[in-house]
């Protein structure tokens, strides 16, 4: 029972750091971008919150497949195809738990205003000292929001990884998998006691990220 949740949380330490890195930027950009196309780049984001999972693992398949370019490409790189892998499987978790990290951080930095940056403009900081020392700092109970729930929402994921990682013990086979093979084998105790574990641990996610805002929000008041 412990390989499926050291995969899970390596993988969604993983996956956390990357929508991090990848989620900030895009969310910033569509707060502040006039583009009138910009809504266009958003609603691409959100897609995984409306598409169903097995649709967005189909493509994936393809996407990164040995047959595509970009499978090709990965193939070269790693000397394997992707799919069925730990590492396509990271990329499939950063694709479908994106605007779960996205759209928290990007509702703070729309919540900053312009007095702000306007402010720091006026003291001469360089867009990039305006992002770093004024709008990340105000930003941060959207960052920790966003990180909290794409951990989390990693944590619980199971069409995505199961099309793309399919169900390799010690590789990639993850805490939803294992529930699941313990169901279909009848063996109930153990997917009670992963389940029970799955179901404290997201009460505990949605309670630490409720006070965390509320704290946060409050020192920045």
């Amino acid at each position: 029972m412990w390989d499926p949740i050291s995969t899970t949380l390596k993988l969604a330490l993983i996956t956390t750091l990357f929508l991090m890195l990848i989620g900030t930027p895009i969310a910033w950009w569509l707060s502040r971008s006039k583009a009138s196309w910009k809504e266009a780049i958003g609603a691409i984001v959100a897609l995984p919150l409306v598409l169903p999972p097995t649709v967005l693992g189909f493509y994936l398949l393809l996407l990164l497949g040995p047959g595509s370019p970009v499978g090709q490409v990965a193939t070269s790189l790693f000397g394997q195809a992707l799919p069925f892998t730990f590492q396509g499987l990271v990329i499939g978790s950063v694709i479908y738990s994106l605007p779960f990290a996205v759209q928290p951080i990007r509702n703070a930095f729309d919540a900053i205003g312009e007095h702000p940056l306007e402010a720091a403009t006026t003291l001469r900081a360089s867009p990039w000292d305006c992002f770093i020392n004024v709008a990340i700092p105000l930003a941060k109970p959207g960052l920790i929001t966003g990180a909290i729930l794409g951990f989390a929402h990693t944590v619980g994921e199971f069409g995505v990884v199961l099309m793309i990682g399919g169900n390799i013990p010690g590789e990639t086979k993850v805490l939803s998998v294992a529930i699941y093979d313990y169901v279909e084998t009848l063996e109930w105790g153990k997917a009670h006691v992963l389940s029970a574990g799955m179901l404290a641990f997201s009460f505990l996610v949605i309670l630490i990220t409720m006070v965390t805002e509320k704290r946060l929000r409050n020192r920045l008041i």
